[in-house]
């Protein structure tokens, strides 16, 4: 783990206000924990059963962060552990996290995952669909979920320009998105490889593990 590169990330981001989410995937509770007695909160993780080990295990004032791609039929799972869940990416998941919430009276923060990038890989919604999502949101009594904000993954690339672009662009929705009963507030975009570059754009919360944590082996 890298102590000082996570203190000079911390300072960062109290500069700029921005929320720092340590991405945790495949790491063990050790490495968490030790974080943790640094003043670490917002732990993110990415696979549903490794999420809810690490929850059971782990001091109970930590803000899970669900920051990978979510399948319906896990949605109860995480609803009431999960702090914020960045990866909504359809409506058909939306209405799910709104009923299993439902179900134990809790309201699910979420986040719209935006597409911003060239790969096709990448999931999130488009500026239509993300649109039109809205609109649905205003027409139904969904009480039980709060849309905070977007998140995005810009392209796996060397060129600076191309990732500005791609956030400059989400940034952009956030404004077109925002109704008067839903203020998009929260902008997740930034890892390890281009969190400089997504502050400058704008970001209120970044995504950072292997710059913390060191690389994950290629298998993981």
């Amino acid at each position: 783990m890298n102590i000082e590169a996570y203190n000079k990330l911390v300072q960062e981001c109290k500069q700029h206000n921005v929320t720092l989410v340590a991405v945790s995937k495949t790491k063990p509770v050790e490495d968490i924990l030790a974080l943790y007695n640094l003043g670490q909160r917002d732990f993110g993780e990415n696979y549903v059963q490794e999420f809810i080990e690490k929850q059971q295990q782990l001091p109970k004032d930590i803000r899970w962060h669900f920051i990978g791609h979510l399948q319906t039929n896990k949605v109860k799972q995480i609803v009431g552990i999960a702090a914020l869940i960045h990866g909504v990416d359809s409506f058909k998941l939306l209405k799910e996290i709104n009923k299993q919430s439902a179900k134990i009276n809790v309201t699910t923060t979420c986040l719209l995952q935006i597409h911003i990038a060239q790969e096709e890989t990448k999931f999130g919604l488009d500026e239509e669909e993300a649109n039109a999502l809205m609109r649905e949101l205003e027409n139904l009594n969904m009480n039980n979920v709060n849309i905070a904000g977007l998140m995005g993954m810009a392209s796996f690339t060397n060129d600076e320009n191309q990732i500005r672009k791609e956030f400059q662009y989400l940034k952009s929705l956030q404004s077109k998105l925002s109704t008067a009963n839903c203020q998009l507030s929260t902008l997740s975009m930034g890892m390890t490889a281009d969190y400089t570059i997504a502050i400058e754009e704008g970001s209120t919360m970044i995504r950072v593990g292997s710059l913390i944590f060191g690389e994950r082996k290629p298998t993981e």
